[in-house]
């Protein structure tokens, strides 16, 4: 019996040994299995990663941009109060209309005052006009007859030396003491009338120095004319800039004035946004080595995911942002630490924008530059 059970033991035990073995056959083959499946899921993983780069291997993208475009300030060329604001926030205005105007009463008074200056101006220099028109005639003329009166005088003088003479020639029986004073008298006036003739002479000689002087006048109320002019001129622009249009189509945005406000020369009132928009793209030094300008662009806009819009590079700054900086990094400094530095990139919209849907400006935006095209 107990050899019987020995053999019986010895056969179940020989049954059951070749159960672990096939479990570990299937543990083997599992373990293939699964190796089989991972080195198959990297090389996918791999082969979707080199065809996503080599698929990618023209695009430069960067989240680091923004839309921007031209925002016009308008402000107060004159002081005054508000007495018309004809605009709100966020209108559409075209050029040429009317946003603001100003009470102007105080400049029209100053341009009435202009031009009663320019008048009373053009009246003098038409005088002095005349005046020197007159001096070229009268100065020499009065030469003349101061030379003529000259010799009237020395003629009669002449006379009278020699009817004096005479007197004192002939003997005292034949003339009268009368006669000899009034010879001497007649002598004295003329030599006096010589004299006054000479003096008259001397005044009249200086022809030209007087010509010269009307000129100088007629010159002065040139002069004042022109000044006069320029007064009514900075009149005209100050009355004309009571009147404050829009110098382009835009939007009202930022306005900063109401109505019956009091503005100063120069303050800002309100910006108009122009419709023309361009994205400005701060991409890493790094990635400029094949941008160039020309080359095409995608953008996508954070605020309108439905807008597929396609572009080129218009320009490369010549320069980063801190280079234009107030206090420009100072690299020679002994505590220099390298950082990449991005430089703007303005990327120009070539299609694509909706009109229903108008860009503000600083929205962000994706841009994609394609730098093997």
């Amino acid at each position: 019996m107990a050899q019987s059970d020995t053999q019986s033991g010895n056969q179940s035990a020989a049954q059951a040994a070749p159960a672990p073995s096939l479990a570990a056959e299937r543990g083997r083959a599992d373990h293939s299995t699964r190796k089989i499946i991972l080195i198959a899921v990297m090389v996918l993983v791999l082969l979707g990663i080199g065809l996503y780069l080599f698929l990618n291997r023209n695009k430069v993208e960067t989240d680091d941009a923004y839309v921007t475009g031209r925002k016009i300030s308008i402000a107060a060329h004159v002081s005054g109060y508000v007495s018309h604001l004809l605009v709100d926030d966020n209108q559409f205005v075209h050029k040429g209309d009317l946003l603001v105007q100003i009470d102007g009463r105080d400049y029209l008074a100053q341009l009435h005052r202009a031009e009663a200056a320019v008048t009373q101006a053009e009246a003098d220099m038409q005088a002095y006009n005349l005046v020197r028109a007159i001096a070229k005639k009268n100065y020499p003329g009065q030469l003349v007859v101061a030379t003529g009166a000259l010799s009237a005088a020395k003629a009669r003088l002449f006379r009278a030396q020699t009817d004096y003479d005479r007197q004192h020639r002939v003997i005292r029986a034949a003339t009268s003491q009368q006669n000899i004073d009034y010879a001497r008298a007649a002598l004295d006036e003329a030599r006096a009338a010589v004299k006054q003739a000479q003096g008259q002479l001397t005044q009249a000689e200086p022809v030209q120095e007087n010509i010269d002087n009307a000129d100088a006048h007629y010159g002065q109320a040139q002069a004042s004319l022109k000044a006069a002019q320029a007064s009514l001129e900075l009149a005209q622009q100050d009355v004309a800039w009571l009147d404050i249009r829009a110098p382009q189509d835009g939007w009202v945005s930022q306005r900063t004035v109401e109505q019956g406000n009091f503005v100063q020369v120069g303050q800002e009132m309100f910006s108009i946004v122009a419709q023309d928009v361009w994205i400005v793209a701060n991409y890493k030094e790094t990635q400029l080595a094949d941008m160039r300008p020309g080359q095409k662009a995608e953008v996508k806009i954070d605020a309108y995911p439905q807008l597929h819009l396609k572009g080129h590079v218009e320009s490369i700054q010549k320069g980063s942002g801190e280079s234009f900086s107030v206090f420009p990094p100072e690299n020679a400094t002994g505590n220099f630490v390298k950082t990449v530095q991005r430089i703007p990139v303005k990327i120009l919209i070539d299609s694509g924008l909706d009109s229903q849907i108008p860009l503000a400006l600083g929205m962000s935006a994706e841009p994609t530059v394609f730098v093997g095209e």
